[in-house]
């Protein structure tokens, strides 16, 4: 019976037999609670114990409830308030949810409803305190700082790029679409000898063959019709600091023996030229696609592959980088914010929950897309679900149905199929019933009877 997300809770009644009961009743479920008769004595608890939430009665001698909540709103915004009442009119749930109330309860209390609002609010109140601490996280960065992230993927990414920085070799850095490859070459290049030189980068996918050829290595004069002055080239203006050849998998196999000479002898011979220049630069090269299995097919050069390929830093997906998204969602909310000078400060709570169970075929880059849209399209101050795709929200795609709700190919009655999809989608979402319930579109309530349903 222990709850799964356990707080401290702040239980105020002047009813003495209802407190011991829900006192005896939280504490079964792993809760730890202080009750209080008085809002004063409940007033002197809040400065001496972190409390996670406060579950309070509505009508009590001196300070009411609903007096009390307004209070706690003012001063302490983060801590939610769970109001009791024996009158559950509108009226009352209005005045309530005014002062700030997280949530209200009728009396006689329904104690598993009441867990069920309590976890609810504990959810909140966990998930808030972990965007505050992002948040910090994004102000205590360093300002040239572009890698964000504090997972244990990015940290073993930092730690190798802080020991291959000043090693001047050749590194292969791979990765899905999105995941911030140019951000890693970045980085490699600012913390290395060759800091204070240029960093230079190329799509070698975004030039047809002739233009990449003259882009990177330059040209003469009169070399070819529209050559009317001499270009240096790319590894020319690159010298004394990193090229990064990103898209390198793209790079037309009638260029690559050039590329290698050039990274063999660190001379480079202009297009239509007989002389060659030298360049001392570090090459950097960059790409999404398998270079191992363009080998095989005959679409990359062997030897320019293991040339290119000294060392290999692979970069992991956004969905593997567990609340990394939240602390790069803040910090786009935060740069985003200012440049079309919105008052968005954050994230609302389902909000984050949804970022969190979003699979981001696209990476960072999606995400940041994502962010944009939200926060133009947003009219509060924090963002909310509503303000994502319909594809984020309502998820859906032909992928194949998963083994947990097939049968051997047999035909599931319809109630098997619905309570089987159900308990998929809850496990997908860490057991979050609220974020489950919004994204198949039912009212809580419903999914927790069609849970209970044999």
């Amino acid at each position: 019976m222990e709850n799964k997300l356990p707080g401290n809770i702040l239980l105020i009644d002047d009813d003495l037999a209802l407190c011991d009961l829900l006192e005896e009743y939280l504490t079964r479920r792993g809760h730890r609670v202080w009750p209080r008769q008085n809002v004063a004595d409940a007033r002197e608890l809040l400065h001496e114990q972190n409390i996670d939430i406060i579950l309070t009665d509505l009508n009590m001698p001196g300070t009411s409830g609903i007096d009390f909540c307004a209070e706690v709103h003012e001063n302490r915004p983060d801590l939610p308030v769970v109001i009791m009442t024996a009158f559950g009119s509108l009226e009352t749930a209005i005045a309530a949810l005014r002062a700030g109330a997280y949530d209200f309860v009728t009396k006689p209390v329904d104690l598993d409803l009441l867990a069920i609002s309590l976890e609810r609010a504990l959810q909140h109140r966990y998930l808030q305190e972990r965007v505050r601490l992002l948040k910090d996280q994004v102000r205590r960065q360093q300002p040239d700082s572009e890698l964000l992230g504090t997972s244990s993927a990015m940290a073993a990414i930092k730690e190798q790029i802080a020991r291959l920085a000043d090693l001047d070799t050749s590194v292969l850095i791979s990765g899905e679409s999105g995941t911030g490859k140019e951000l890693v070459a970045r980085a490699l290049h600012r913390q290395s000898r060759r800091a204070d030189g240029p960093f230079v980068a190329i799509n070698c996918a975004a030039l047809p063959e002739n233009l990449l050829e003259s882009e990177l290595f330059g040209h003469v004069r009169g070399a070819f019709t529209d050559a009317r002055e001499a270009r240096k080239g790319l590894f020319v203006e690159a010298s004394g600091g990193t090229l990064l050849l990103d898209e390198i998998a793209e790079m037309p196999l009638a260029l690559q023996p050039k590329l290698l000479r050039v990274l063999e002898d660190h001379k480079v011979r202009p297009l239509g030229g007989s002389n060659e220049i030298d360049c001392d630069v570090r090459v950097l090269a960059a790409s999404h696609r398998d270079l191992g299995e363009a080998v095989k097919t005959g679409r990359f050069r062997n030897d320019l592959f293991y040339r290119l390929n000294v060392i290999q830093l692979e970069l992991p997906p956004l969905r593997e980088r567990g609340s990394d998204i939240l602390l790069l969602a803040q910090s786009f909310i935060q740069a985003l914010s200012q440049r079309f000078n919105k008052s968005v400060t954050g994230l609302a709570q389902p909000a984050a929950a949804c970022l969190l169970a979003y699979d981001w075929p696209g990476n960072v880059r999606e995400l940041r897309n994502v962010i944009e849209r939200a926060l133009v399209l947003s009219r509060h101050d924090q963002l909310t679900v509503e303000d994502f795709p319909e594809s984020m929200r309502h998820p859906s795609g032909d992928a194949p149905l998963p083994a947990s709700l097939t049968d051997g190919g047999q035909i599931l009655p319809l109630e098997e199929m619905e309570r089987r999809y159900l308990l998929y989608v809850l496990e997908q979402l860490d057991g979050n019933r609220t974020l489950a319930a919004k994204l198949l579109g039912v009212d809580r309530k419903t999914l927790y009877r069609k849970l209970k349903e044999d």
